[in-house]
């Protein structure tokens, strides 16, 4: 069993995403496939990557990924985040290049949730005076 060098948390709207990474030659697995087969976009393939790309390990580490919840562009930045953060664990060298590219924030942007009385979270139904 390999170890673990570095471990990291990402979230983005409903998605979570747990990011393992360890020595290896820069194989990216999500959810036990290969990234470019989990995220069928290549939009999506490059933002789980570019933590990688800023801080120069793209063939360094292996990376493990398991996320859940939400779409794919919510999934895709959760691992990101999840990434950075891993990856500023292993070398905190890493930080300021992370941290200046805004891989380290969290988008706190989610769904208002629906209120009850209404249409939806700011939609109103129809107001009738008569």
């Amino acid at each position: 069993m390999t170890k673990n060098l570095g471990i990291g948390t990402g979230r983005r709207k409903t998605s979570v995403a747990r990011v393992f990474v360890r020595e290896g030659s820069g194989k990216v697995t999500v959810n036990g496939k290969e990234l470019t087969r989990y995220f069928q976009q290549e939009e999506h393939v490059l933002i789980v990557r570019q933590p990688l790309m800023v801080t120069a390990c793209e063939n360094k580490f292996d990376v493990l990924i398991n996320v859940y919840g939400g779409g794919s562009n919510g999934q895709a930045s959760a691992c990101r985040h999840g990434l950075a953060r891993a990856l500023c664990q292993l070398d905190q060298e890493n930080y300021t290049s992370l941290r200046s590219n805004g891989y380290l924030t969290r988008d706190s942007r989610m769904v208002e949730r629906k209120k009850y009385g209404q249409a939806g979270a700011r939609r109103r139904f129809q107001f009738s005076k008569r």
